[in-house]
């Protein structure tokens, strides 16, 4: 009697052990559909574009802040990643890096948030470098399309609805037929390994609006989404920003009307207002409207507070063109001083945050 007791109390066990596995498991995995997004923000400055290691990088964005961004209402993250992190030159992963992005991915499967896996500088290619071997050596092409091999080996498994692969970030080409032969190879190879993951394709010469015209998008393929970066007026976006000939400009700048007050030199009469926007837009939202296909705005914001007023204009009509016309976006950037809807600290930098998250009009 005693051993069937001892058998009945293990068999309740086991069970109780199976159901609260089972209990964590779905709780683990959000049910994920079809990848659809409407607001996100980017997650800059940890795999990419920083020299943190070690534990200063993984502390700098952890799963109370993808808690956090889901609480205030985006839906994605688009989380840049750069080569030299991720691999060594020889091509093999660095482990530590690897294991934080898989980190995050577990973080925002738990949650709900969508992915958007953004290859942003490679070893041959910088988007701001005057030399970019990637259009000139067939090897780094290779290479290229071997990292793409190498990410989607780690992340095929995920769910097709949580997570979309964004090839590169703002190609700088200088025949835009360099990029569209690339991008072509890079989508046939990833539909050979995944023939029905999204893929975030843009234009050449840093993904601008102006030169959407120029993008041969992939033929036949639904599980494409179009993508643009949008930072005009530059007076205002990059006002004294360090890489930028506006470094020293001194100037009143101003939003809406005319950009830079009290000067009368032709690019400073500018006007600027919600109308201009739209039209600086208008070759992306033309081909997404011909095409059928999603439009999404990947990249946009402003450095820094210098005009607080002209700031606010800007992302509310910001926010209000993406509305109207039905264009997905995330904002540069998370965390930072600069670009951030929270500083450094995590602290929030309202009422930016508010309206980027679609909660001020």
């Amino acid at each position: 009697m005693k051993h069937f007791l001892k058998l009945l109390i293990a068999f309740f066990v086991v069970c109780i052990l199976i159901s609260c596995q089972t209990r964590r498991k779905e709780s683990y995995s959000f049910p994920y559909t079809k990848f659809e997004i409407v607001r996100g923000t980017n997650i800059a400055h940890w795999l990419s574009q920083s020299q943190r290691r070690g534990q200063e990088r993984e502390n700098f964005f952890l799963e109370k802040d993808v808690m956090f961004i889901d609480s205030c209402g985006f839906d994605h993250i688009r989380l840049p990643i750069d080569e030299e992190q991720m691999w060594d030159e020889s091509g093999r992963r660095n482990e530590d890096a690897f294991i934080l992005l898989n980190n995050c991915l577990d973080w925002c499967q738990k949650t709900g948030l969508r992915v958007i896996i953004d290859l942003y500088i490679l070893r041959s290619h910088h988007f701001n470098e005057d030399v970019k071997p990637l259009w000139t050596d067939p090897a780094e092409q290779d290479q290229f399309i071997a990292l793409w091999k190498d990410l989607s080996d780690f992340i095929h498994e995920r769910p097709l609805g949580m997570v979309a692969y964004e090839p590169m970030n703002e190609p700088v080409a200088d025949d835009p037929e360099e990029w569209n032969i690339l991008l072509s190879r890079t989508v046939d190879s990833i539909r050979k390994w995944e023939p029905e993951r999204i893929i975030v394709v843009g234009s050449n010469r840093w993904q601008s609006a102006t030169t959407f015209d120029e993008l041969k998008v992939p033929e036949n393929d639904p599980n494409i989404i179009l993508s643009y970066h949008f930072y005009e007026p530059f007076f205002l976006t990059h006002y004294k920003a360090s890489w930028t000939n506006l470094k020293d400009f001194d100037g009143e700048v101003n939003y809406p009307g005319q950009i830079v007050l009290n000067s009368k030199l032709p690019e400073h009469l500018r006007v600027y207002n919600r109308d201009t926007l739209v039209k600086m837009m208008e070759k992306p939202l033309r081909v997404a409207s011909r095409l059928n296909l999603p439009l999404y705005c990947g990249e946009f914001g402003i450095y820094r507070d210098f005009f607080p007023a002209a700031k606010l204009a800007w992302y509310k009509d910001m926010i209000s063109i993406f509305e109207e016309y039905g264009v997905a976006y995330a904002n540069w950037n998370y965390k930072s001083g600069a670009f951030g809807i929270v500083d450094n600290q995590g602290k929030p930098l309202q009422p930016y945050l508010n309206i980027v998250a679609g909660k001020e009009k």
